[in-house]
């Protein structure tokens, strides 16, 4: 019986990204940004209202670029020079070949994911102060967590865009603009409706309180169906244009 990623394939793919610095820099870029922002707000975050929770997870928002960066450029690698031609010549199976690419990519931004997530809550944590209503521990490590899958949902359905668009530019024409200021003008607009798009559906889990109709788990799940839907429009869009 056949696996349904070959172990040769996925080693192929590892080798891809992790020889490419641009792939390493995008994981780092993970961290530091996520970090970074994070502890800036909860520097500057106060009074009775502010959520401690989303507070500490804060930068997870700018974060989540150099995720979706990460999940494009993987992909859009293989439409430039016929790189594709010479992976579906070593992997012919196509959807074989495709779920490789995938593992390879979301293993190490959950890998990431999780080690920004615990920097993220002890930094965050940390520069709240004692003095200031501080997530605890359940609340923390429900931060930590959630971010590492957030991120690992947002980096594949990125990857399953381009595997549609064929064009890393296209999938961050979109994607960028729409994370940094579409999602939140019709979130404002719009009321519960946006509660359901990806990123903000993803980011109740951020929080320490939401006033939309979806939990924490729950809005991962709607996160999790819009990747599914990415990928598998990439799935079909892969299997019926020429490489």
């Amino acid at each position: 019986m056949r696996t349904p990623v070959p172990t040769p394939a996925l080693h192929a793919e590892w080798i891809k990204i992790r020889t490419l610095r641009s792939q390493i820099g995008c994981l780092g870029a993970v961290l530091l940004a996520t970090v970074a922002f994070s502890a800036l707000a909860g520097a500057d975050s106060g009074g009775d209202d502010a959520d401690p929770l989303f507070s500490v997870f804060f930068g997870v928002g700018f974060g989540q670029i150099a995720a979706v960066a990460f999940g494009t450029t993987a992909v859009a690698a293989e439409f430039q020079g016929g790189a594709l031609r010479l992976s579906l010549a070593a992997v012919p199976d196509r959807a074989r070949w495709f779920a490789a690419k995938l593992t390879a990519i979301a293993l190490p931004v959950l890998a990431v994911g999780l080690v920004t997530g615990l920097a993220t809550w002890a930094v965050g944590s940390t520069v709240l102060g004692e003095g200031a209503d501080a997530p605890g521990t359940a609340e923390g490590l429900r931060g930590a967590a959630g971010c590492a899958v957030y991120l690992t949902l947002m980096t594949l359905l990125a990857a399953g865009l381009t595997t549609v668009l064929r064009s890393g530019a296209a999938t961050l024409g979109i994607l960028i603009p729409f994370l940094l200021i579409v999602s939140f003008v019709v979130g404002d607009l719009s009321g519960n409706a946006a509660d359901f798009l990806p990123d903000r559906a993803g980011q109740v889990v951020l929080h320490s309180s939401w006033d939309g109709v979806l939990g924490p788990w729950t809005g991962l799940a709607v996160t999790a169906v819009w990747t599914a839907l990415a990928l598998a429009a990439g799935a079909w869009r892969l299997a019926r244009r020429d490489a």
